[in-house]
């Protein structure tokens, strides 16, 4: 597979941006949901600590995927019985998700220091809360990430299940294009 993107499929670093995505969220959103199983105490606080470094890495995959983004050209869309309607309409899914992907981090950051807590970065250093805690304000903040992530998730269910209504119902190139060759 090539590095690059072709006119007609995603080069292995696209592709490997957007697996990895996919992965960040689905294991932060998981964990995000159903951080509460595990035990009070070390457990759990390790399980948040993993939920904020996900988030961290979303970050730093979404700016890889925008510098990615600007050094290589996009494949050509492919053609579908819908015309230019589906190219715009997926060109729009595609900006929300970027936006979700930002924003359900920032939330989430935003929420660490409403509550007073640092940030963990890694486990290498933290940042330390630029303002005092505000329990009023981190359970508005704790809504709006909640709600936000969640979206997320939806918006990008539709978004594999676009691709596979391309792989089986157009039967176009379009999943094929962002698979890995195997």
């Amino acid at each position: 597979m090539r590095l690059m993107n072709s006119p007609d499929r995603y080069g292995a670093v696209a592709v490997a941006l957007h697996w990895t995505m996919v992965v960040l969220v689905l294991a932060g959103w998981l964990l995000g949901e159903f951080g509460d199983v595990f035990p009070k105490g070390a457990p759990r606080e390790t399980a948040l600590a993993a939920h904020m470094m996900l988030g961290l890495a979303v970050i730093l995959t979404l700016v890889a995927r925008f510098l990615w983004r600007e050094a290589d050209r996009l494949p050509l869309p492919v053609a579908t019985p819908f015309g230019s309607l589906l190219e715009r309409l997926a060109t729009a899914v595609h900006w929300l998700l970027y936006i979700l992907l930002g924003l359900v981090p920032i939330a989430g950051i935003v929420l660490q220091f409403a509550g007073g807590g640092a940030l963990p970065v890694f486990g290498i250093f933290d940042i330390a809360s630029p303002w005092s805690a505000d329990r009023q304000f981190a359970a508005t903040v704790k809504e709006t990430h909640e709600l936000l992530a969640n979206l997320l998730v939806i918006v990008a269910v539709l978004h594999g299940a676009a691709a596979m209504f391309h792989h089986w119902v157009l039967r176009d190139r379009t999943l094929k294009r962002m698979l890995p060759d195997l």
